[in-house]
């Protein structure tokens, strides 16, 4: 099959692309990203991959590309739409696109909020070292998967389970039928959280098999889920960990006496990790079989990423970008340094409009006294949305209640706080250039 994609480079897209040239499909596809940056890393290892990458003007498409799929960030007005709709191709959005590969594999779908791509990356992996040789479809590149050719977002393997990052953003999670879903937490993110709370409700009742829920999650307990397998730290529940211990880069705990090592830091990841146990233990992986491979995963990129670590100045890159995963990253980092520099780049202007009041409070409950919050200017991605917020309008309450707190007109000015900190945290979600800045601070800290 000739499948043309429609916004490859976006994460969502490129790991449906991948996975599809892997099986066997012929490829093509468009981004205005790597129209105005042809030498993209991430256009070169799509085009390692076989996929050919065209100019996003409408010209790479023609009668022999029996499917478009367009990313829900194309435009309908944009060329290359508006040659698909001329020729009579076939025109799908990726939800739609998804949803069609969810029904023909034995899926298994990671939803919530927060943590479903380390969780269904770390699902994947586990997967993968326990010899099932699963298919994974993610948003969240796994470490260990990537190649030359592969980003780490994707695996095409023989079996017929797929694990996917099942996103409720567009809400197209309402249209999946897997056979097993995993419920993570529930948050106020892309909808409110009733809104959401009804789509988790949906996929629950359109999923053939298990359901797997966090039994802490106080807003999950408000949705209506069937029979539920649950997890949880604090109560009860069909897998509990007990004995935990968080260190500064990972954490130990128990599970029916069986003994753990996550080598991944916090309590959001010991989450992901049971969410993952049990489902595996569900299906009859023994606790001991799962114990011996979980500490051989060392994440997703851009999820806690260590730039450097020299003794003397900690430099982090997160993908972090609603209230509750930022709680998250601020809690983790409280257990590791005394002196922190956050500097957050809002991820859109839309998102930053809905999350406003929540990235407020989150910072002014979680900031100390001794740290500094340097907001960047909101990521623009190109298209029509309005840009009638800024990163001031976040800035300036937090700075009123007594937190050190400024918004900067660019990247440059976060270099003149190198120095005073003892950990800088640069964390944003959809901008890989997050992780250029990164590395610059810890080149220039490490000097």
């Amino acid at each position: 099959m000739k499948i043309f994609f429609s916004g490859i480079g976006g994460s969502g897209v490129s790991a449906i692309a991948g996975f599809m040239a892997d099986k066997g499909n012929e490829v093509i596809g468009s981004d205005r990203l790597f129209d105005s940056h042809p030498d993209h890393f991430l256009r070169r290892r799509l085009e390692e991959n076989g996929i050919r990458v065209v100019a996003q003007d409408g010209q790479g498409l023609d009668c022999s590309v029996e499917s478009a799929v367009f990313s829900t960030a194309v435009e309908q007005t944009n060329p290359d739409y508006l040659k698909a709709r001329e020729l009579g191709i076939v025109i799908k959005t990726r939800p739609e696109y998804l949803a069609e590969i969810v029904s023909a594999y034995k899926t298994i779908a990671i939803a919530g909020t927060s943590g479903k791509s380390t969780a269904s990356g770390m699902l994947a992996f586990l997967l993968h070292r326990l010899g099932m040789s699963p298919n994974f479809i993610g948003g969240g590149r796994v470490k260990q998967f990537r190649t030359q050719k592969n980003s780490g977002n994707y695996l095409a393997g023989n079996s017929g389970q797929l694990v996917i990052e099942a996103c409720e953003s567009d809400g197209s999670i309402v249209n999946y039928r897997p056979a097993h879903t995993v419920l993570l937490n529930l948050d106020l993110d892309h909808h409110s959280i009733a809104e959401t709370g009804v789509m988790f409700e949906i996929l629950s009742d359109n999923t053939s098999g298990m359901v797997l829920l966090n039994h802490d999650d106080w807003n999950l307990k408000t949705c209506k889920i069937r029979d539920a397998v649950t997890f949880s730290i604090d109560k009860v529940s069909d897998y509990q960990a007990v004995d935990v211990r968080y260190f500064p880069l990972h954490t130990t705990f128990s599970v029916y006496g069986q003994d753990f090592t996550l080598s991944l830091p916090g309590r959001h990841n010991l989450y992901n990790a049971l969410a993952c146990l049990s489902f595996l233990a569900e299906t009859g992986i023994t606790l001991k079989e799962i114990a011996a491979v979980l500490p051989d995963f060392s994440g997703i990129e851009r999820r806690f990423d260590i730039h450097l670590n020299n003794g003397k100045n900690l430099v982090i890159d997160d993908y972090a970008h609603n209230p509750h995963k930022i709680r998250s990253l601020i809690q983790t980092m409280k257990g590791i340094s005394e002196k922190i520099c956050y500097i957050f780049q809002p991820h859109g202007f839309g998102p930053t409009r809905i999350m406003k009041d929540g990235y407020i409070k989150t910072f002014i409950d979680g900031l100390k006294d001794t740290d500094r919050l340097i907001v960047l200017p909101i990521y623009y991605a190109g298209g029509t949305a309005a840009k009638d917020i800024s990163s001031n309008d976040l800035a300036a309450p937090i700075k009123a209640s007594g937190r050190d707190a400024i918004a900067v007109a660019d990247r440059d000015s976060v270099f003149e706080a190198l120095g005073e900190y003892n950990a800088y945290v640069v964390f944003g979600a959809r901008d890989d250039t997050l992780s250029d800045l990164a590395g610059e601070i810890a080149e220039r800290l490490g000097q």
